[in-house]
C-alpha cells in the first residue's frame, strides 16, 4: 500500500479490498487510535498540564500510580464506551473487567489494555505508551464476564501499541503482518510510514535487567553469560545490551532492528510465572513480534498458546529475532530434561 496515507484509509483499504477486518473492527480502532493521540497530548504537556508525579493511589498489583497512568486508562475507556464496538474492557489499571453501559446493542469485542507502560519514565522524560489488544466476544450466552476474556492470544483479532517518544508511532497488526503509522501532528491523523516490518533473524543486541542476574534461573544466566563473553566467546561474536525499562520502547527496537528482550522469571516471587501481564502486555506483543517475523516464548512454550485463568495473570516473556529466542528456549528445555 502506498505511503503517507491515514491510518482511516488504510483501515477502510483492509475492510473493502483485502477484506481483512469487519468495519466495527475498524472503527474500533480509530476510536482508539484517537484515545492514544489524546493521550500523546497529554503526555507532551508535561508539567505544563499538571500531569507529572504520583496519584497518591495504587492499581491492583499494589503498584503505586502516577497522574498519567490515571488520564490515560480514563481517556481510554472514556472514548471506547460510547461507539457500540465494545461489549466490554479490561485494563491493568483495573481490577475487574468494565462492562460497556448498554446505551447501543451490545458491541462484538473485548478490548484489553496497559493505558500506560513503563510509567517509571514518565518524570524522566524517556519513551512510554500504551499496548492493547482485541478479542471477539464469544457468542451463546447474556451478558459479559471474566471468562469471556480468558482466551489465548491465538485468539486476538487486532493488537497493537502507541510509543509516545520523538515521534508519536502506532504499531498495528490484525492478523496480516504489522504495519508502523506516525503522528503527524500538523494534520492531526497518524500517517503510515512502513508495511510488513520484518525482524531479522539474528541479532546482536539483548535487553534484559542486569540488575536482577543473581535471581535467575541458570538458563537465563547461561545465555546472558555467553552474551557477555562477546567475540572470545561460545556465540563468536559482540553483543550490545539495552534497557529502556518499559517494555514498549524495548519492543520498537526490536520491531525496527531486531534483537531479544527477556523478562524472566526469577527468585525474588518464585510463586509467580513472571512480572509481566499475560493478557495485557505479552499477548499482544508477541502476536506483532510472530507477525513480523520473529519468536515469543515463556522460555519453554509459545506464549500465544497459553490458555488465561484470571485478568491479571502474569507470565515470563522472552521474545524478538528468532534464532536468539529459539536459543534461549532450548536452554530451558534442555535444564529442564536435565532435572528429571
Amino acid at each position: 500500500m502506498k505511503k503517507n496515507i491515514s491510518l482511516t484509509r488504510y483501515l477502510v483499504e483492509q475492510q473493502r479490498v483485502d477484506g481483512l477486518i469487519p468495519g466495527q473492527l475498524r472503527l474500533l480502532l480509530e476510536v482508539v487510535a484517537r484515545a492514544c493521540k489524546r493521550i500523546s497530548f497529554a503526555v507532551n504537556k508535561g508539567e505544563l498540564g499538571d500531569v507529572m508525579g504520583t496519584a497518591g493511589s495504587e492499581n491492583v498489583q499494589g503498584e503505586v500510580q502516577k497522574k498519567l497512568d490515571i488520564i490515560a486508562n480514563e481517556t481510554l475507556i472514556e472514548a471506547n464506551e460510547w461507539g457500540g464496538h465494545l461489549a466490554a474492557m479490561a485494563s491493568e489499571e483495573m481490577e475487574g473487567i468494565y462492562v460497556v453501559p448498554n446505551r447501543y446493542p451490545q458491541g462484538e469485542y473485548l478490548l484489553m489494555f496497559d493505558p500506560l507502560d513503563g510509567s517509571s519514565n514518565i518524570d524522566i522524560n524517556m519513551s512510554i505508551g500504551t499496548i492493547f489488544s482485541v478479542l471477539k466476544k464469544p457468542e451463546g450466552h447474556p451478558g459479559v464476564h471474566d471468562s469471556d476474556f480468558m482466551q489465548p492470544g491465538t485468539q486476538q483479532v487486532a493488537a497493537g501499541y502507541c510509543i509516545y517518544g520523538p515521534q508519536t508511532t502506532l504499531v498495528l497488526t490484525v492478523g496480516d503482518g504489522v504495519s508502523m503509522f506516525t503522528l503527524d501532528r500538523e494534520q492531526g491523523s497518524f500517517v503510515l510510514i512502513e508495511e510488513n516490518v520484518k525482524i531479522p533473524e539474528d541479532t546482536k543486541e539483548f535487553a534484559i535487567n542486569m540488575s536482577n542476574m543473581r535471581h535467575w534461573d541458570a538458563p537465563v544466566k547461561r545465555y546472558v553469560d555467553e552474551c557477555l563473553a562477546g567475540a572470545d566467546g561460545p556465540r563468536g561474536k559482540n553483543f550490545n545490551m539495552r534497557w529502556v525499562a518499559a517494555m514498549v520502547a524495548d519492543v520498537h527496537r526490536i520491531l525496527c532492528r531486531g534483537g531479544i528482550f527477556m523478562y524472566p522469571w526469577d527468585k525474588r516471587e518464585p510463586q509467580k510465572a513472571g512480572k509481566l501481564r499475560l493478557m495485557y502486555e505479552a499477548n499482544p506483543m508477541s502476536w506483532l513480534v510472530e507477525q513480523a517475523g520473529g519468536m515469543a516464548t515463556n522460555g519453554r512454550q509459545r506464549i500465544l498458546d497459553i490458555q488465561p485463568t484470571q485478568l491479571h495473570e502474569r507470565v515470563s516473556v522472552v521474545l524478538g529475532s528468532k534464532n536468539e529466542v529459539e536459543r534461549v528456549t532450548s536452554y530451558h528445555l534442555e535444564a529442564d530434561e536435565k532435572a528429571l
